[in-house]
């Protein structure tokens, strides 16, 4: 029997055409949950996800917009409301790098990555508190990175970011609590994704050994998290950071 735990509920899943964010739209909608799958470009990808999750029975629509850009990230929770009815959850998963080492990072370097990393999740995230306060219901999930819990050399943007997430994850769930809103993070470390599939073997392998299950994880592992974070089952938890790396930040 299926489960169908969060049916009836709405979810708006920033970049959520490739990768870890089209396996968290999947899972919310293998659970019931009618899903808004946002993306900046490629729209090809993005209907894919939407077929899929109409297959299952779902309910699905792609909304377009550039979370870097504030007015196209309020629009587009604006526009997700409009489509879904109302705005249960919120997943802030779209993210960029330009990866430098620091004294080599321009300034359009870090300003890209702060910009959509953070700002957008920022901008996102006051946008759907507004109705999930008044609504008193509410499940917000930052996509941070074991970057942001640790520091990686050539990510100083990306870590500072990432890091950024867990601040605003901490503070927002402190100032949504009473209204039955809570806001969680998810560190994923190294995950088979298309960033990862071009790496050199030998890279992976050196990546490989630093992780203690000695493998990279799959960006299913990470929607599997997310989905426990905005489940019914985890109304407790909030301004916790949840990580997805093997071990890797032991």
């Amino acid at each position: 029997m299926a489960d169908l735990t969060l049916a009836g509920k709405t979810a708006l899943v920033t970049g959520g055409s490739r990768g870890i964010g089209r396996a968290i739209c999947l899972r919310l909608a293998s659970r019931g949950a009618s899903v808004a799958v946002n993306y900046v470009r490629n729209d090809a990808a993005a209907q894919e996800v939407v077929t899929e999750i109409q297959e299952m029975g779902a309910s699905a629509v792609a909304l377009q917009g550039d979370v870097a850009v504030p007015a196209q990230a309020e629009d587009v929770v604006r526009r997700a409301i409009e489509a879904l009815g109302r705005l249960d959850i919120l997943v802030n998963n779209a993210g960029v790098i330009r990866d430098t080492l620091l004294v080599r990072m321009s300034d359009d370097d870090w300003d890209t990555v702060i910009e959509t990393n953070l700002r957008g999740a920022f901008v996102c995230t006051r946008a759907a508190l507004r109705p999930m306060l008044r609504q008193r219901f509410g499940r917000i999930v930052n996509v941070s990175s074991v970057s942001g819990v640790m520091g990686n050399a050539g990510q100083a943007n990306y870590s500072a970011a990432k890091a950024g997430l867990i601040g605003l994850t901490k503070a927002a769930a402190r100032e949504a609590a009473s209204r039955n809103v809570t806001v969680n993070a998810v560190a994923p470390g190294f995950i088979s994704t298309e960033l990862t599939a071009g790496l050199p073997e030998k890279v992976k392998e050196q990546i490989r050994a630093q992780v203690p299950q000695a493998r990279f994880g799959t960006p299913d592992e990470v929607a599997a998290a997310v989905v426990f974070l905005v489940d019914e089952g985890s109304a407790y938890i909030t301004g916790h950071v949840l990580v997805v790396d093997g071990g890797l930040a032991m």
